[in-house]
């Protein structure tokens, strides 16, 4: 029998959270207020944000972009890791199109003295990534963290391709969708999608992948060349 992955109890959740690096306090703040908030399960988990942030710094991040701010936790995890490897040169091109959402990250990105490390783009992100590619960017992003809507998985991915940087790395987040991709009888348009992202991405010569149960799955895809 092929040993897999235990489940994870709230007793073992709050185990692996402290035996993680203390929570930035600006980001346990951001986590406590979307908690509250009723699109709340948006947010990724602790361990999620201490692992984003280790791969930021084992890959030496310093210009990366995020598909999907929402309130915030994910850009500020972003941002304090790239500062801490670049200090004022890091950027991190927040793209949402809720201004809503936008002005909630804001306010946690200013308590975590990380604005002017964040360039936040409100447009639709195939529109947004199209741009940064227009400036000059094209092969030179190191890390693409993307959480919107899975069926635009399929539209980042050529365009994020040629953001990334030779031995950059891009995560989906929500990967797994509650487990709903693993169900061969499911049609849904967002299972399919999330299906043929993972077709592609292994089908691709010059893209790497490891596909891990962390949250609701992450797909994380390093370009090779």
């Amino acid at each position: 029998m092929t040993r897999s992955s235990i489940s994870l109890t709230p007793e073992i959740i709050d185990y692996i959270i402290a035996a993680n690096p203390i929570e930035n306090e600006v980001l346990s703040l951001c986590r406590a207020e979307t908690a509250n908030h009723p699109r709340g399960n948006m947010q990724i988990s602790p361990e999620q944000g201490a692992f984003m942030s280790f791969l930021l710094r084992l890959i030496d991040a310093r210009i990366a972009v995020e598909v999907g701010v929402f309130t915030g936790y994910s850009s500020l995890t972003t941002a304090l890791a790239l500062r801490t490897n670049a200090g004022p040169g890091a950027r991190l091109f927040a793209l949402d199109i809720s201004h809503a959402y936008l002005d909630i990250a804001k306010k946690y990105w200013k308590m975590a003295e990380v604005s002017g490390v964040i360039v936040p783009m409100i447009a639709p992100a195939k529109s947004s990534l199209s741009e940064l590619l227009e400036s000059g960017y094209e092969g030179k992003i190191d890390f693409i963290f993307i959480d919107a809507d899975k069926k635009g998985y399929l539209d980042y991915l050529p365009l994020a391709k040629k953001l990334l940087r030779a031995g950059g790395l891009v995560m989906f987040d929500n990967a797994l969708l509650n487990g709903r991709v693993a169900d061969t009888s499911n049609t849904d348009e967002e299972v399919i999608a999330l299906r043929e992202l993972v077709r592609i991405v292994q089908s691709d010569p010059k893209l790497d992948e490891c596909f891990i149960g962390v949250g609701d799955g992450l797909l994380l895809v390093r370009k090779k060349s």
